[in-house]
């Protein structure tokens, strides 16, 4: 009988262990199927693909060139230079920008000012007497439209506190609604912010008297100051001028469409809107509304000889292409826009005979390599010597060690205007830095802007960097560029937003 239960017992246990391991085994089949299946979405170190999304972003300090040849000599220039560093030696900054960008227009800005920022990091690194703390540069990547920005701020303020000693974000890219929210975010969390090419009056501090963004400092002026520039250059009137504007608009264009409304304050025409797409980087259908605008433009008296642009540049560029066909080509227009003219040197789409049929394309420029090639002996505000220590950057840069940096272009400004911020975050870094250390905290590099100013300016190669106590350039040069209907550019004459050049001592005043 016992035998029997014993037997009986020792098949059901032997059932038992059976299912027990047969679920073991599917459950393990189940796993390692799905791991195996399972998409990865990493594309590089501190780099991967967000859930729904296609995009490379994050942040890296790899030769990684998020997949755009472009980029690639720049990113391993950048890479090599950082494996040199010897650890704990250095801090880091961040090159926020769209790698990721699809237009090629956009991507070429992004390649400019990625050399500029290697070239400043590089002059940092073994051209300034061992001053200290050496310069680690980084990208960092928010997506095309900067879409992912939350994950790449959430990384940055990370490495605050990481062995990368961030302490400061250079760059930003374009003025849009997302990078105004990164802006926010990243200086909310302390962490220190130089702007090169935004120029978004409500991407800045100091309007209204309030400081929305501390710690952010800009080497580019204001749509504003731009807007002034170009009409103390102009001498634009209510009775001589009508304005096109993007409705609804962006931070870029709202600024400088409520600038040069106030520059003609009184005009007897009605400002003419367009609606681009959402993302303004893509056609749309704006062309047939251009097309509509040209008749008004024509309609309106013969004394009327300019129209203000406040749009970004693939609208500017179908508006140009529109006005090529008006019907009243007998009569002389100039259209003065933004800094956004400057990504029409490239633009295969433009229609340069426009340029030839009674049409001025001109636009206040970030900077350009003839400004003060071509300025007065002594003129204060900049210096050819300045630029011309940048162009001797560039020529190094074409062989080892420095380079090579990959093909190099200076007519959009772009180039240098990555460099001067690039600058800029460099001088900030080392003056926060205590005498006797190697690391500034991170609260004190903010806190340098202010003191940028006078004989503690930054000489860039854009002209002098003096800021405000909020962070903005005072009295920057602005260099007024004409588009030429054989291609390229051509340099007019350096505009200021206060009508003269700043004093000697560059001093903002109260």
């Amino acid at each position: 009988m016992l035998r029997w239960l014993r037997e009986v017992w020792e098949i059901r246990l032997y059932r038992y262990v059976a299912i027990v391991v047969s679920a073991a085994l599917v459950t393990g089949i189940v796993i390692g199927t799905r791991m195996l299946l399972a998409e990865d979405r990493s594309c590089a170190p501190g780099i991967s693909r967000p859930e729904g999304s296609a995009e490379c972003v994050g942040v890296t300090a790899s030769s990684y060139d998020f997949g755009k040849p472009e980029l690639r000599d720049a990113v391993r220039a950048i890479a090599a230079e950082n494996a040199s560093l010897k650890e704990g030696s250095y801090v880091t900054v961040a090159l926020m920008l769209p790698y990721t960008a699809t237009a090629p227009s956009t991507l070429r800005d992004v390649q400019h000012e990625l050399q500029g920022a290697y070239l400043a990091q590089w002059q940092a690194n073994h051209a300034a007497n061992g001053q200290t703390p050496a310069i680690r540069l980084v990208l960092a990547n928010p997506g095309a439209t900067s879409a992912h920005w939350e994950s790449m701020v959430d990384r940055l303020d990370a490495m605050t506190r990481s062995a990368d000693r961030l302490r400061a974000v250079a760059g930003v890219g374009t003025s849009t609604e997302a990078n105004k929210a990164a802006v926010a975010e990243l200086t909310r969390r302390g962490i220190p912010v130089v702007g090169a090419s935004i120029t978004a009056d409500d991407l800045a501090n100091g309007q209204d008297g309030r400081d929305p963004f501390p710690g952010l400092a800009r080497v580019s002026p204001t749509n504003t100051d731009e807007a002034r520039a170009l009409a103390s250059f102009a001498k634009v009137g209510a009775g001589k001028a009508i304005l096109v504007y993007d409705k609804p608009g962006d931070p870029y264009t709202r600024t400088l469409q409520n600038s040069f409304a106030a520059l003609i304050k009184g005009s007897p025409y009605e400002p003419q809107p367009f609606t681009p797409p959402a993302d303004r980087s893509q056609e749309g259908t704006t062309a047939n509304t251009f097309r509509q605008i040209t008749h008004l433009v024509c309609d309106t008296t013969p004394g009327t000889d300019t129209i203000l642009f406040a749009g970004r540049h693939i609208q500017l560029r179908q508006f140009i292409n529109a006005l090529g066909g008006r019907g009243c080509q007998d009569r002389r227009f100039t259209v003065l826009t933004g800094d956004e003219g400057s990504y029409l040197e490239g633009d295969k789409g433009l229609d340069r005979t426009a340029l030839t049929r009674n049409l001025s394309v001109r636009y206040s420029a970030l900077a350009h390599p003839d400004a003060w090639t071509s300025a007065p002996p002594g003129m204060p505000g900049g210096s050819a010597a300045d630029m011309q220590t940048l162009t001797g950057l560039i020529a190094r840069a074409s062989r080892a060690p420095v380079g090579p940096i990959g093909e190099v272009a200076l007519d959009d400004g772009q180039l240098i205007i990555g460099y001067d911020a690039m600058t800029l975050a460099v001088k900030g870094i080392r003056e926060a830095t205590p005498e006797g250390g190697t690391v500034p905290p991170l609260a004190d590099v903010g806190l340098q802007w202010p003191q940028v100013k006078g004989s503690l300016r930054v000489s860039g190669a854009s002209g002098w960097i003096c800021l405000d106590a909020h962070g903005n350039p005072y009295d920057k040069a602005v260099p007024i560029v004409e588009l030429t209907a054989t291609g390229g550019n051509r340099f007019v004459r350096i505009a200021w937003p206060e009508g003269k050049p700043p004093a000697r001592e560059c001093l903002p005043p109260s």
